[in-house]
């Protein structure tokens, strides 16, 4: 995997709240090394930030494509900036 470390903001959208969908997305990142946060926005959407590798986040990117058992993800934003280090691990706000 790529050693080199990228932070990514993720916007998704769908049917993505009350569905199981941020802990999906805490247990994936986990799994992947990943850190950061993920949040549901007031407008429908799940908002997540995550740093590590660009191999691990472009993974990431494709599981939250497909979310959970009974989300219906329509469409996920990316962008990519520089990486903090700020977080120790990836946790579900």
């Amino acid at each position: 995997m790529s050693g080199e470390c990228v932070r990514v903001e993720i916007h998704v959208s769908g049917r993505v709240q009350h569905v199981g969908f941020r802990n999906f997305a805490k247990n994936t990142a986990s799994r992947l090394g990943l850190r950061g946060y993920v949040k549901n926005l007031s407008d429908g959407r799940v908002f997540v930030l995550a740093e590590g590798g660009l191999d691990a986040i472009r993974l990431f990117v494709e599981y939250l494509k497909e979310g959970p058992r009974f989300a219906g993800v329509t469409h996920v934003d990316t962008a990519f900036k520089r990486p903090t280090g700020e977080f120790e691990d990836f946790s579900r706000v």
